[in-house]
């Protein structure tokens, strides 16, 4: 590409788009440039694509409602406001439905219809856009965009979702150094848009792995209720196992049965990092950035079955016990287990709502960001567990059943999501072709030559 191409892009994306002649002008530099292949046309910036697909900028095919409402007077205080954090990011799922007025919303809202799209316009890098199918309000910090005629709501909902519109959004803030995207910014946005057939039946295979994806989500959200049900009998006593009902519970300080470990000078060993999420795990597999200090001289050992807990997060259940060898930062607090107390029970324990709750009051410090749970306070905490060591290893391998369980369709649910992103990625850029002779049959995709 040669410096006058450049500069000429350049020009057009810095510049205002004023009129219609602006937008035609942008599809056309678009499409300028190509390289014949049976079925395919070459367009730079876009790649590859199937010759039938036109191009249009992303404003051409949707409108942007406009003008605001105030969310405390009805109908619009009873409608459900969608704000950007109850859009999970990356899928398009819309995570709860609040109304205005439970959200005690007060500043201007923008109306939305059933079938509309309602896009984030802050932190592009969080894609977060849904398909709504109710009338409702959202955040100003949100577009309501509505699809014009002969252009598929779905289609487009898979083109905001996909890599190559959140590459653009994310350059677009980066350049303004605002992490947002405004209505000129989007305007500059080529959309390729196969016929409208096969838009709607890209839709209709990414709304059937969503469908999918949501049947999961069910069946995950029954399986945690399990779970905490579960371990609410089984960890009180409430529910007891027949092999050991006869047997008696007692009172314990925590630290009878734990002592602290204050090991250091360990950099031989691998980096951990606890987190509420993935309990123990090495640093490097996180996907974060690593702040720890260059000398880890004061760092702590873990040993496999410790439990080491966040002290200024104890309050917030954030504990795990330890598989492996390692060592974690200084803000954590590292404890053994003695005799009379099962590491794993003990595991679960640390993350029940009441105990926890436990922690919480032992804490020290004025406000949350304060708060710690230093060893000599939990040492003092008292809670009413089995007598038998092995009750306690009887209740943890019920518990440990239930969360493999829940782990396993936690993981089919990353695997999905994989999926998905990946074959929308190939749908709505033309690298899978899908045949349209079976609309009303069952889904089936091509790969195009």
């Amino acid at each position: 590409m040669s410096d006058n191409t450049k500069k000429r892009q350049t020009t057009l994306l810095d510049s205002t788009p004023a009129s219609e002649d602006h937008h035609q002008a942008l599809a056309k530099e678009a499409d300028s440039e190509t390289e014949e292949r049976p079925d395919f046309r070459k367009v730079k910036q876009l790649g590859w694509l199937p010759s039938d697909w036109t191009l249009t900028p992303l404003l051409k095919a949707v409108d942007i409602a406009s003008g605001q409402v105030d969310p405390k007077k009805e109908p619009y205080i009873s409608m459900v406001l969608v704000a950007p954090d109850h859009v999970e990011s990356g899928t398009g799922r819309l995570l709860k439905r609040v109304t205005a007025g439970e959200q005690g919303a007060s500043s201007g809202k923008y109306l939305f219809n059933s079938g509309d799209i309602v896009y984030c316009k802050i932190r592009p890098y969080l894609r977060k856009a849904t398909l709504v199918d109710f009338d409702g309000l959202c955040s100003a910090d949100m577009y309501p965009l509505r699809a014009k005629e002969s252009v598929s709501p779905g289609f487009i909902l898979g083109v905001l979702l996909g890599e190559r519109f959140s590459a653009f959004a994310e350059s677009v803030s980066v350049r303004s150094g605002i992490p947002k995207i405004n209505r000129v910014e989007l305007a500059e946005y080529i959309v390729a848009l196969p016929p409208y057939r096969e838009q709607r039946k890209i839709a209709l295979i990414l709304g059937a792995w969503d469908e999918a994806l949501a049947q999961l989500d069910a069946l995950i959200a029954m399986k945690e209720q399990r779970l905490r049900g579960l371990a609410q009998r089984m960890l009180t006593g409430e529910v007891r196992l027949p092999a050991y009902a006869d047997e008696a519970w007692h009172v314990v300080k925590l630290g009878q049965v734990f002592r602290q470990r204050k090991e250091c000078n360990r950099g031989d060993l691998p980096l951990l990092s606890v987190s509420g999420e993935h309990g123990i795990v090495r640093q490097d597999t996180l996907d974060r950035r690593d702040i720890s200090a260059s000398d880890k001289s004061n760092y702590l050992r873990v040993a496999p079955g410790d439990i080491a807990y966040n002290t200024m997060r104890m309050w917030q259940g954030v504990s795990a016990v330890s598989s492996e060898d390692g060592i974690v930062s200084p803000a954590y607090t590292v404890c053994v287990a003695k005799k009379g107390i099962d590491v794993r029970f003990a595991a679960h324990l640390f993350k029940s709502p009441t105990v926890v709750h436990r922690f919480l009051r032992y804490s020290q410090g004025l406000v949350s960001d304060t708060l710690n749970l230093k060893f000599s306070s939990f040492k003092q905490i008292e809670l009413t567990i089995p007598k038998s060591v092995d009750e306690q290893k009887e209740i943890a391998n019920v518990l440990d059943a239930a969360t493999a369980e829940l782990e396993l369709r936690r993981h089919e649910r990353t695997v999905l999501l994989k999926q998905k992103k990946g074959l929308m990625h190939r749908l709505i850029t033309g690298e899978v072709r899908v045949k349209l002779r079976s609309m009303n049959r069952d889904i089936q995709t091509s790969v195009a030559s």
